[in-house]
Parts: structure tokens; sequence; C-alpha cells
């Protein structure tokens, strides 16, 4: 039982060593930072002169759309990578699964294609 703890030892040091140093690197700056605020250091910055307009507008829904469609796309490619290394080892079972779900992919790439969701005006 010692033994196996042991094989653990140098991972419980790099976690105590990762600690330790984001402390460090957190509390470092508390301690030597001048704080002497003035006005144009307490100004709201936006580009040199003074903010307009609210913060938290509205967005088009196609911003939404888009990376909806990235976010499935990026999925779509996490799981082909393991597909296509065991490809082999699946079977027809395994590549049949496969392109009914690249199909179902296409159906809705399809649908938002029509839906006008990629296009910009």
């Amino acid at each position: 039982m010692e033994s196996l703890l042991i094989n653990y030892l140098p991972i419980l040091l790099f976690l105590a060593i990762a600690i330790i140093m984001a402390t460090v690197v957190v509390v470092i700056p508390f301690i030597v930072a001048r704080f002497k605020p003035d006005a144009e250091k307490l100004s709201a910055y936006e580009c040199g002169f003074d903010p307009f307009g609210d913060a938290r507008g509205k967005f088009d829904v196609r911003f939404y759309l888009v990376a909806i469609l990235f976010i499935i796309f990026d999925l779509e490619v996490a799981f082909l990578f393991p597909w296509a290394v065991s490809l082999k080892d699946v079977g027809m079972y395994g590549f049949w699964s496969m392109m009914v779900f690249l199909g179902i992919l296409t159906i809705g790439f399809v649908y938002e294609w029509k839906k006008g969701a990629l296009e910009w005006e």
C-alpha cells in the first residue's frame, strides 16, 4: 500500500508547487504595488473618450446562430477523430452509425443555410 502512495508523490509535489506559485503571484502585487488613484485612472476608458450607449446592447440573433453552428461542427470533428482511428475495430455497425450522425448534422446545416443564418447583410 505504501509503494502505491509513493507513486502519487510527484503529483502531490506538482500540485503543492502550483498552489504556492499561484498564491505568490496573486499576493505579491498587493504587497508591492502602490495605490494612488487619481481622476484620470478612475475614469471610464473606451477608445480615449467617454462611453456612449448601453454596454448591454442587443446582438443580432445571427451571431448566436453562427456560434451554435461552430460548436456543432467543432463537436462533429471531435467525434470524427476517434471514430476514424478505430474504424476497422467498430466494423460496419460503427460506420453506419457515424453516417447517420453525419446525415443528421448535414440536415441541420442545410436547414440553417436555407433559413439564411449564414448570410450577412
